[in-house]
């Protein structure tokens, strides 16, 4: 051995022997640091090898890994399910610590700023976590970072500048986060990044000058911010290496540059959610390498450019919610790589490309929304066998659904809904077993429902509804376990539920309303179904006794019965379903008692019980703060008081107990629900004086008042028309409908033009008082008149006296004004002559005087308008008032030439008008009201007034030759 190898030897031992010491005492700080930390870790128990006990065995603990010297170089805990804080762990103990991840945990807490300690770190992820406060300043010390990840976290404050003294760092991820704009000029470059994602945070102002000045970037995601302004075009030369650019979901705008096709690299487009106008350029489609075109939901015009065949390895494109207008491009058949095409919600339209069969790989389509039309071909079908989701909804497809439908053995989505398809449901859609969603609603398919439907037992929703489809519905329904949705209503369906529908375990929706089953409810219906939230069998044959099943479902959102035949008690079984919103038991025969624990359910929104067989009282105990926005028991036998507690539901928009036989006395105390609209008492037993209370703004949203054919008595009430607000301005005719649900509208019985109607869906354009039939005296008060907005006031059979106050002619909106039978005196106001909405006028039955008004209304009445009143004269009553007869020529001949001119418009607006009187007539008056508000041109007006005029006269013609009597 020479001496300078062993004087080598010699140095090296020395060495080990001040180094032991070293590593020793290293790896007990590393050891304490980490035990230390874990005791703050809840939960922690599978870092049980974490011991000062086990200190020995240091490198081997779990997650942990040593370098060749024996200290820790790296923790690993990614997916580990540990919560808690970093605040307990000290970085400055891991000198030699390269690589610390605990992505995918529930670390809530701060970062601390101590992590600028480990100075040695080249990764860093704390990805997928809780974690919250802001970035420290110290992260700027990691000059050693590569990787540094802490996307979808609770991060929030300003990105520090500090983070750009990372010049080795080629990915950066701080995505999923609610960081904010920072001063972008004070971050360096950072050459090495490669991969740069700010993605889902709270950046504003324009795109950022930082990025533009990271060359190398191959990844860049900047996607659900809020920053604004146009693409600078210095981004296609800058960043050229780009291959994945995600933009979306901001508020980008102007046109798409044709440099984009600078970007030769590029292989994800992704610019959807923004605010891109003009036409898809077409050097976009110079890009061969591009895989994703994602454009959705901006603004951009035009045709889908033919070009897009070049893109040769397209996977997915999508345009959806834009206003392009061209057909389908035939050459979009050439990308036959496409996975995803998604064109719906534009405004494309002829019929599908043939070229289209050609896209083998489709797994998605979606082209709904459009104005596509033909037939869906077979040869589309079959060639489409890797088809997942097929939707054509709200287009204009016609003919039959392709039976070659079954080879999509893949489909699990399949929406044909809104078309124009006819024929029957091919019984081969049994063979779609992976299918989870049908709905081939609104179309005009007709036949009967295939009972091997039964066989598609992932299916979670049908719908069938508003087709001709006829039949019984097949017992092998009850088969469909998984079924979640059903929804066969307004079709031609008979027969019995099947009693199998009581299989249905998951049902959460069930719509069979407007067919014609009949029968009785299943005796378990519902019974196995704990999810079932809504349910309607309306408008159809169904009787017996409703199943007590009903009242053991405690996520019952929705019932509606109305319009059947069902009998019997309602049990009180019903009142356990807590979450009921809407219960519709209308027009049916129950009989009994109504269960007064309807008024606990704080929920229930809207009751309505009408015209049924209902006796006893109504429900007295509403909590405060119900939820009841619609209450309605007409026509019943209901007895006893007008609850008080009803003064409790803050949220009343329609109180209706007409036509019952209730004892009390004008429910003044109502007064204060500020939202009640509708209120009708008619044709009960009401009695005694309306009183109003000293409390003001009552009433302040009434619109429709109904106590007529009661016993009121007194004077008519001139302090409750002094509030009335809803009535005292006509913009209050045109606000919103009352709220319902897409399966409810509301509904009042009105008298209007001598006849009785219900008044529905447009409840909001009708203002209407109608006090008649009771034992009102004395004079009607001037102030009516402030009440513009009414369309029907009814006043008749009372005992009124003295004149009719001028004021009246302000109401000049009025269509239907009746003071018929009572004791009023003095001549007709000249004022009411200029109403032009007028169409039914009756003053018949008083004791009224002189000439009868002319004006172009008042000439279309006839004799039966003023009968029984002796001392009115002037026409049509008589010839003989001062210039009447020259006035009742002129107003003759005017109708005759409009009449001649116009005669062969109204003798087909007549036929109109006649084949729908109850709903057309009302929509007719509110089209007058529109021209009259809005100055339509006159000779609209008149024509309009003339049709009117022969539908008043039309009906008259049935009265003729019977005599009225004047009420003793």
């Amino acid at each position: 051995m020479t001496t300078s190898h062993s004087t080598f030897l010699y140095i090296l031992l020395v060495l080990l022997l001040f180094s032991l010491p070293f590593t020793i005492t290293s790896s007990a700080t590393e050891a304490e640091a980490l035990v230390k930390w874990k005791t703050n870790l809840p939960s922690a128990s599978f870092l049980d090898s974490w011991s000062i006990s086990n200190l020995g065995n240091l490198c081997n603990w779990t997650s942990v890994v040593c370098n060749a010297g024996g200290t820790i170089s790296e923790i690993n805990l990614s997916d580990a399910a540990l919560s808690g804080t970093l605040d307990q762990l000290d970085f400055a103990s891991f000198p030699s610590l390269t690589s610390f991840c605990l992505n995918g945990n529930n670390f809530s807490g701060s970062i601390p700023s101590n992590i600028g300690n480990a100075s040695m770190l080249t990764f860093l992820d704390l990805s997928n976590n809780i974690m919250e406060g802001v970035i420290p300043e110290e992260i700027g010390k990691l000059t050693q970072l590569e990787y540094l990840s802490f996307y979808n976290n609770n991060i929030i404050g300003v990105i520090p500048y500090q983070i750009s003294n990372l010049q080795k760092v080629w990915h950066l991820d701080l995505g999923s986060n609610f960081l904010e704009t920072p001063d972008w000029c004070k971050l360096r470059n950072m050459p090495m990044l490669t991969y740069l994602s700010f993605g889902y945070n709270e950046l504003t102002l324009e795109f950022p000058e930082f990025v533009l000045r990271c060359h190398n970037l191959t990844y860049l995601d900047l996607s659900i911010n809020h920053l604004n302004g146009s693409i600078p075009e210095t981004l296609f030369t800058n960043l050229d290496k780009l291959e994945q650019l995600n933009l979306s979901s901001n508020s980008f705008q102007g046109s798409l540059s044709p440099n984009f096709t600078k970007l030769t690299k590029l292989k994800e487009l992704q610019l959807g959610v923004n605010m891109f106008s003009g036409v898809i350029p077409d050097e976009i489609c110079l890009i061969s390498s591009l895989e994703v075109v994602v454009l959705f939901n901006n603004s951009l015009q035009g045709k889908i450019p033919s070009s897009i065949g070049r893109l040769r390895n397209l996977q997915q494109f999508d345009l959806r919610k834009n206003h392009l207008n061209s057909t389908i491009p035939s050459e979009l058949g050439l990308c036959t790589n496409l996975i995803v095409l998604a064109l719906a919600e534009n405004v494309l339209q002829g019929p599908l490309p043939i070229s289209l069969s050609a896209l083998t790989k489709l797994s998605h389509l979606s082209l709904s929304d459009n104005f596509l039309s033909g037939e869906v071909q077979s040869y589309l079908i079959t060639n489409w066998t890797e088809l997942a989701s097929l939707q054509l909804q709200n287009n204009s497809f016609s003919g039959k659904i392709p039976p070659e439908i079954s080879q999509l053995k893949n489909l699990v989505y399949f929406y044909l809904f809104h078309n124009n398809f006819t024929g029957s449901i091919p019984y081969q859609i049994g063979k779609l077993q992976n299918l989870l969603e049908l709905d081939v609603s609104e179309n005009q398919l007709s036949g009967t429902i295939p009972p091997n439907i039964g066989n598609l037992i992932n299916l979670r929703r049908l719908q069938l509804f508003r087709n001709n489809i006829s039949g019984t519905i097949p017992s092998e329904i009850g088969k469909l376990t998984s079924l979640e949705i059903l929804d066969l209503n307004t079709n031609r369906l008979s027969g019995e539920l099947p009693a199998s529908i009581s299989n249905l375990s998951n049902l959460r929706v069930l719509f069979v309303h407007s067919n014609n089953i009949s029968g009785s409810t299943p005796n378990y219906f519902g019974k196995n179904s704990s999810q079932l939230s809504s349910v309607s069998f309306a408008n159809n044959s169904f009787s017996g006794n409703i199943a007590e099943a009903f009242g053991v479902h405690p996520y019952l959102v929705f019932l509606s019965l109305r319009d059947n035949q069902f009998s019997g008690v309602i049990p009180l079984s019903i009142c356990n379903s807590t979450s009921l919103q809407t219960l519709i038991f209308a027009r049916n025969n129950f009989r009994g008692e109504i269960p007064q624990c309807l008024g606990n359910i704080s929920g229930l929104s809207i009751l309505d019980m009408r015209h049924n067989n209902l006796s006893g009282i109504l429900p007295t105990s509403f909590d405060i703060g119900c939820s009841l926005r619609t209450f309605n028991f007409h026509g019943n036998e209901l007895q006893g008081k007008i609850p008080r507690s009803l003064a409790d539901c803050k949220e009343l928009q329609v109180l209706d107990l007409g036509d019952n036989h209730l004892n009390d006395t004008f429910p003044v105390w109502l007064g204060t629900l500020s939202m009640l609209q509708v209120l009708s008492l008619r044709s009960n037993k009401l009695h005694g004086p309306i009183r109003t209370s000293r409390i003001g703004n009552m009433f302040p949203g009434l619109r429709i008042l109904d106590v007529s054919h009661n016993a009121f008595t007194g004077n008519l009430p001139t302090s409750l028309f002094q509030h009335l607000k809803a009535m005292k301005t006509t913009n209050q005719t045109r606000m919103a409908p009352i709220e319902g649900s897409n399966y409810y509208q509301d509904s009042v019985v009105l008298v209007m033009k001598g006849r009785m109607f219900e008044v529905v869906r447009i409840l909001y354009l009708y203002t209407s008082m109608d006090l008649s039939s009771n034992k009102f005296e004395g004079l009607i008060p001037s102030i009516m008149g402030d009440l513009i907005a009414l369309r029907v006031l009814n006043l008749s059979n009372n005992g009124l006296q003295g004149h009719i106050p001028p004021s009246l002619g302000n109401l000049a909106v009025v269509e239907s004004f009746d003071l018929s039978f009572n004791h009023l005196s003095g001549e007709i106001p000249e004022q009411l002559a200029s109403i032009t909405s007028l169409a039914v006028l009756n003053l018949s039955y008083n004791h009224l005087e002189g000439c009868i008004p002319q004006g172009p209304q008042f000439a279309t009445f006839q004799n039966n308008s003023y009968e029984g009143n002796d001392g009115l004269h002037g026409f049509p009553v008589s010839k003989g008032c001062g210039n009447d007869q020259v006035s009742e020529t002129n107003y003759t001949i005017s109708a005759l030439d409009e009449q001649e001119s116009n005669s062969e418009f109204l003798n087909d607006f007549w036929k109109a008008a006649l084949m729908g009187y109850g709903s057309g007539l009302c929509i007719g008056l509110s089209i007058i009201y529109f021209m009259i508000s809005t100055r339509t041109p006159k000779w609209l007006a008149r024509i309009m007034e003339e049709l009117e005029h022969k539908i008043i006269m039309q009906s008259r013609k049935k009265q003729r030759g019977k005599r009225h009597n004047r009420r003793k």
